[in-house]
């Protein structure tokens, strides 16, 4: 039989089962409570002036002094309204024949307005993703309204209230959701407010930076990827520009801006994590806004002397000021040669700096003697080369010989004094090779030979030790299309070798040559003291009881 159950319980459990859906009632009738107080201040607002003070008393409802992280946006959507539509109806346009209490009136009403805009920006800096984003939008309407329908405002809001709003967007607090919707919804929409942005930046950066602020920066200048051409028409604009402010329109005058905006990022103390950054994307985000790229140089000759990983990243930046910006840099062949380390060849970065080698050495006017270093060098770091970097290796030489015939000496030399070769047969001959010289003119690399690439032919990979014989055959193939082996890994090579099921074994390869019976012999036994002491009696005991 079941428990009785007390009545007074099973009441109070009832009761307490409907308290949230009356909470939840009680909450969505002071929702709707607070809306119609809203719209009821708003549409008095719009009847006339006697009920400007409503205005004060939707500021004090938005209360962002204590509410800022989660601030009511109804009301901050209907001040929206209020100021737009006093704007578009003049109020905030000052005449000079105006009365005094006309006067004192607009003054009153800016002043409520800018009120309005700094409870947005610290919207935008505190509130939660949802607020800020909101924020912004209303922020951007009051300058889209300012500039529109008061005379005169252009400059001015653009220089004070836009200013606010990008350093509100750098600083937020969790903002990168409203950085996103800054950049997609009006930095690469509006060509105007890219253009005043960039000053703003300009300005911004060129006060010394904390490391967070750096990367927000670098995100939103990096987003303006879209470099307008020259004869580019600009139809874009957020605001209908004055046709006094003609730089606006002007392809040079907007990349003057981002050349500026990028240079005082560049000014900063850069960690090595965001000058590896800005170099990545140095050619394609970068240099293309510079109408004088040479002012790149000294951030990237400071980069390619850093060594490392920076100098790889370097490489692309600084030739292309060198092939396109004929800028000098006498060092550049010497420099890429003291960068072929082992560490390179183990490098996340070793494709990148190949493809580039590959271009850097493409002449065909480049010095026998210093080709035949990179040669030798990359020769002599193959012999402790991940597999992955000498399928790479070995191509790229091959394509060097090819268009540098004079270096082919270096695979095959006939000695035609008898005696003297039949002395290197006999007791052999010092490589004339000079690792440690740092000319690579200066190498003797052109009177040594590749016995590196002759010794990777027995290499324990057999793909190694198959592409490693391209050296010792006819040179029949004109070039080899080095992608083709740029992104060879070692989970490549196992998958190559073990998943795809396609190479069948000709025979069962033989894992040891005699199998032995015993691990420990007798004589083993008797020289570790006997059968009936130490170690020896102890695996005599296993054996037995085996």
């Amino acid at each position: 039989m079941p428990a009785a159950v007390d009545a007074s319980k099973k009441r109070k459990s009832i009761k307490n089962a409907g308290a949230p859906s009356k909470r939840r009632a009680v909450a969505e009738d002071d929702f709707a409570d607070t809306l119609s107080t809203i719209e009821k201040l708003e549409t008095e607002i719009a009847e006339g002036r006697k009920h400007y003070n409503n205005i004060a008393t939707l500021i004090s409802m938005l209360n962002v002094d204590k509410a800022a992280k989660n601030p009511d946006l109804a009301v901050a959507v209907s001040l929206c309204r209020v100021f737009s539509r006093l704007m578009a109806t003049g109020t905030f346009v000052e005449s000079s024949r105006a009365a005094e209490n006309e006067k004192i009136i607009t003054a009153w009403l800016k002043e409520r307005c800018l009120e309005y805009q700094r409870a947005l920006l610290v919207i935008m800096r505190e509130g939660d993703t949802t607020s800020q984003i909101t924020a912004l939008t209303l922020s951007m309407r009051i300058i889209k309204e300012r500039i529109t329908h008061i005379p005169g405002a252009d400059n001015n809001v653009w220089s004070t209230s836009f200013k606010d709003i990008v350093e509100a967007v750098i600083e937020a607090h969790d903002g990168q959701d409203l950085q996103t919707e800054f950049i997609t919804k009006f930095l690469k929409e509006f060509e105007d407010v890219r253009y005043h942005a960039f000053g703003q930046i300009s300005e911004y950066a060129a006060i010394r930076r904390s490391s967070d602020v750096l990367d927000s920066l670098t995100t939103i200048l990096s987003a303006c990827d879209d470099v307008p051409a020259e004869g580019h028409k600009f139809k874009n604009f957020f605001a209908t520009p004055t046709a006094t402010n003609k730089r606006i329109t002007s392809v040079n005058s907007h990349k003057k801006r981002a050349q500026e905006a990028w240079l005082a990022i560049l000014r900063n103390d850069l960690s090595q994590a965001q000058r590896k950054n800005l170099l990545r994307i140095m050619v394609h985000h970068i240099e293309p806004w510079f109408t004088r790229p040479e002012l790149l140089m000294d951030f990237l000759t400071d980069s390619y002397n850093a060594g490392g990983a920076t100098s790889l990243l370097a490489l692309s930046g600084l030739f292309y000021l060198i092939q396109e910006k004929n800028l000098d840099y006498p060092q550049f062949y010497t420099k890429l040669y003291s960068l072929l380390d082992a560490d390179l060849l183990h490098s996340k970065h070793r494709s990148r700096f190949f493809r580039l080698m590959n271009t850097f050495l493409a002449s065909t006017h480049l010095p026998a003697a210093l080709m035949a270093s990179f040669i030798k060098k990359l020769a002599r770091l193959a012999l402790n080369a991940p597999p992955s970097a000498i399928v790479v290796i070995v191509p790229f030489m091959y394509n060097i010989f090819k268009s540098h015939p004079t270096c082919s000496f270096m695979m095959h030399r006939v000695i035609n004094d008898k005696e003297l070769a039949a002395e290197i047969e006999a007791e052999g001959m010092d490589d004339p090779f000079d690792p440690t010289e740092k000319d690579p003119t200066r190498t003797g690399a052109i009177e040594s030979s590749l016995w590196e690439i002759e010794t990777l032919q027995s290499h324990y990979h057999p793909n190694v030790a198959s592409i490693a014989r391209i050296i010792s055959e006819q040179f029949t193939k004109q070039h080899y299309n080095l992608e083709d082996f740029l992104d060879h890994t070692y989970q490549g090579m196992v998958t190559q070798e073990l998943g795809t099921g396609e190479r069948p074994l000709k025979k069962t390869p033989v894992v040891e040559y005699q199998i032995p019976k015993r691990i420990f012999t007798d004589r083993m036994l008797e020289e570790d003291g006997g059968v009936d002491s130490g170690p020896g009696s102890f695996m005599r005991g296993l054996w037995e009881f085996s």
